[in-house]
């Protein structure tokens, strides 16, 4: 009897492509989409073309609506960090709680041995371990957004797309016909698809958020900011006064509500703490090691000496000073191509 498998269907190539080709390896599959959030501009379409490559494939199609949930548990979480003065990744929470969580749920309750997604990584085997590597595609590679997973989430999961290449992909959709073989890849956060992610907070709060002071590194009262949602850290262009000199967003303070600014020297760290963490490769780590970590989605990795100081806590001291770790984004450390766990910065 062939095993059964669940495609994260998302309207794009990715996925489809990952549908393909886990039904050319013979498995039986049927695809769901996720609804998590209110119509928008696109939504529909991505229905549709997910439903689309179903029929092409000949398996069942289905749409899960996760919309209360996901306002409940992603959008809200990502308004209070940013009211609290932190910079939050909700593709990382989504994945922990939905790509991941509910929708691996879901599969079982089907009777499903796996969900297939088309994130570029890979996971392999080690004994009774399942360990997760970085995709093939250096430009492509989502690890760092995948740090989340369990032992369990990763034995009942499959990657078909993290030992190719986008091109790869794209060839394979087109000579298959698929809808969305050229469909452009969705670049924003998916509930805030025009980047104004202010607005997004402001009309799920219905508040305005109040001036305060800008504060220099000495605690110096420099100037006025318009609100504190308005800022991330190492932001230079927006800041709405002259300072004479370029000055950059070093910190928050929501609290006091207050906006600390700096010189770009002083977005520089070589020290980063990280809380709630994940550990994939072991169980249990060295209380001290060497490796190399990435602080934001986009960063480059860096050596550094990573300290279990907890049992879900850690302290990286980087080999050279890192630019403006923020509060709130990931800490993925990683043995070459192997992800060995990651946290968040604290």
């Amino acid at each position: 009897m062939s095993k059964k498998a669940l495609i994260a269907m998302s309207g794009g190539v990715d996925s489809s492509v990952a549908a393909f080709l886990t039904q050319s390896e013979g498995y039986d599959c049927a695809g769901a989409i996720m609804k998590l959030f209110e119509k928008h501009q696109g939504e529909s379409n991505d229905i549709d073309d997910a439903r689309s490559v179903c029929q092409k494939l000949g398996i069942d199609f289905s749409v899960l609506d996760f919309c209360t949930q996901f306002e409940e548990t992603v959008i809200k979480s990502f308004v209070k960090s940013y009211e609290d003065g932190y910079t939050p990744n909700p593709c990382i929470e989504c994945n922990r709680i939905f790509k991941f969580g509910r929708f691996l749920e879901e599969a079982e309750k089907l009777g499903m041995d796996y969900i297939v997604t088309g994130h570029y990584a890979r996971i392999e085997k080690n004994g009774n371990r399942f360990l997760l590597k970085k995709g093939m595609d250096v430009a492509k590679d989502q690890s760092y957004v995948l740090y989340n997973m369990t032992q369990h989430q990763l034995a009942h999961t499959l990657f078909p797309l993290g030992e190719m290449t986008k091109p790869e992909i794209r060839s394979i959709a087109e000579r298959h016909n698929l809808v969305n073989a050229r469909k452009k890849d969705s670049q924003d956060i998916c509930f805030v698809p025009d980047g104004d992610y202010v607005s997004v907070i402001k009309s799920r709060t219905g508040k305005e958020y109040p001036q305060g002071d800008f504060v220099s590194k000495k605690g110096e009262i420099i100037g006025t900011h318009s609100g504190i949602i308005n800022y991330t850290i190492g932001q230079r262009k927006g800041l709405g006064c002259a300072f004479g000199e370029k000055m950059y967003v070093c910190d928050k303070d929501a609290r006091a509500n207050t906006v600390i600014l700096g010189k770009n020297d002083d977005l520089f760290s070589k020290t980063v703490n990280a809380c709630d963490v994940n550990m994939i490769a072991s169980d249990a780590l060295p209380q001290t090691f060497k490796a190399s970590a990435r602080i934001r989605y986009n960063s480059k990795e860096s050596p550094a000496t990573v300290f279990q100081t907890g049992k879900d806590t850690i302290t990286v001291e980087f080999d050279t000073p890192q630019r403006a770790p923020a509060k709130g984004q990931s800490l993925v450390i990683y043995d070459g191509d192997l992800v060995i766990g990651g946290g968040v910065i604290c």
